[in-house]
């Protein structure tokens, strides 16, 4: 059962993880246009790495919703139970 505080700080790590750096300030508004590199392939490491640290799938009309790290983390916090 993961709290979305508790998922922000996961989703810190693997933002550092996958960009190469840690100062990436994750905010609920934020989204791909806010950081350098945040393409395509960049989205697909970090629903991978979501879905291997909680232990879920996500489904394509799920993906297709996520329009910024506020949606993911919701939607993290709902598939685990928080």
């Amino acid at each position: 059962m993961a709290q979305e505080a508790d998922v922000y700080n996961d989703l810190r790590e693997i933002f550092a993880d996958i960009f190469g750096r840690d100062d990436i300030a994750l905010a609920p508004d934020l989204t791909a246009r806010g950081v350098e590199g945040w393409d395509s392939f960049k989205q697909i490491e970090l629903v991978m790495a979501s879905e291997e640290k909680w232990r879920i799938r996500f489904n394509t009309r799920e993906l297709d919703g996520l329009q910024a790290v506020g949606d993911l983390v919701q939607m993290i916090v709902a598939k685990t139970g928080g």
